[in-house]
């Protein structure tokens, strides 16, 4: 339908007429968003941490628009493919990323210049970062460490002995493991796995002596007795577990790591479907029931605005930018 604007309306709010997000002059009918099936891709497996959290979420943007909202598992190279579907995607406001911080704020800087196969920064754009998600340093039962000082001592007395899974490189898990080595100067040794899942199955059966992953993952194994708890990787005890210390008061000074969850768009998107999104993805995560769900799995709820995502996936990069080069860490 040709839509016909007043002269000096400006280009901003003749596009936001055009989605129907906001009430235009005349009493035509306008064209409303969504009109048909929304696309949520996440590069992560069933059954990880950002799986469960877009699926619940997204059963709640369906019924606040009135359309299906789909999600999509596109798994490989660290999240790498999945990110490159959504950032080569149309950008009309109907796929969308379930980034994880990998791809977006890691790979960037550990592949180097130009191996990548978009630009986090110059083909997508933040939408709302939704939740921040610490990793548990479990150990298998069969590992004499009862605590992380006990784990950093048997390192010492072992080096090169002790390893870690990964899902691959960029992972928290990785970072987690080449964060350490780097301060507390020790060599473990980390085991990538093309699933986090494989890599799951195969620490709880000792197959590797270290199993680090997100919260909500390992939270079933814990409360089980099958993995040994060490440390929480957030700056704050879980409630989930307050029993188990931070990293910080383990003795490990200023260590914090959290992989982190959010909505991005392809570039070009229009802005107002990028804030309407944004504002339904808050509006969500506040609601009791989202809400409960997500704290009771360890994880912190956010919500944010396009403009605070995107400065804080900037903070992220250049902090992780450093650490990669200061523990020379490779794809590898």
């Amino acid at each position: 339908m040709k839509l016909t604007f007043k002269r000096g309306l400006t280009a901003a709010l003749a596009t936001v007429m055009a989605y129907g997000l906001v009430a235009p002059d005349s009493a035509q009918a306008q064209t409303k968003w969504p009109e048909k099936q929304v696309k949520m891709i996440v590069p992560a497996p069933p059954g990880s941490a950002p799986d469960g959290q877009i699926r619940l979420i997204s059963q709640k943007l369906s019924e606040m628009w009135g359309q299906s909202v789909v999600v999509e598992n596109v798994v490989g190279a660290g999240g790498i493919i999945g990110v490159d579907r959504v950032a080569k995607s149309a950008p009309d406001g109907y796929t969308f990323l379930y980034n994880t911080i990998g791809p977006i704020a890691v790979a960037e800087n550990l592949m180097g210049p130009g191996k990548l196969p978009y630009s986090p920064s110059r083909d997508l754009v933040a939408v709302s970062l939704a939740t921040k998600t610490p990793n548990w340093i479990t150990v298998h039962p069969s590992v004499p460490a009862n605590n992380i000082q006990e784990l950093i001592a048997l390192a010492k007395k072992n080096p090169g002995k002790l390893r870690y899974g990964t899902a691959g490189p960029g992972t928290t898990q990785h970072l987690t493991g080449e964060l350490l080595n780097l301060v507390e100067n020790i060599q473990l040794v980390g085991i990538p796995y093309k699933s986090s899942a494989q890599m799951t199955t195969d620490g709880l059966g000792g197959q590797f002596e270290i199993l680090i992953h997100n919260t909500p993952v390992l939270l079933p194994y814990i409360r089980s007795q099958k993995l040994r708890p060490l440390a929480i990787t957030s700056d704050k005890r879980s409630p989930a577990e307050p029993q188990i210390p931070t990293m910080i008061e383990s003795g490990v000074k200023d260590f914090e790591i959290t992989a982190w969850f959010g909505f991005m768009a392809p570039t070009g998107t229009p802005k107002p479907i990028i804030d309407k999104v944004s504002k339904d993805v808050a509006a969500v995560l506040a609601m009791p029931d989202v809400n409960k769900r997500i704290v009771d799995q360890a994880t912190e709820v956010v919500g944010s605005t396009p403009e605070q995502y995107a400065a804080f996936i900037k903070s992220e990069t250049a902090k992780w930018k450093d650490v990669i080069i200061r523990a020379k860490m490779t794809p590898d």
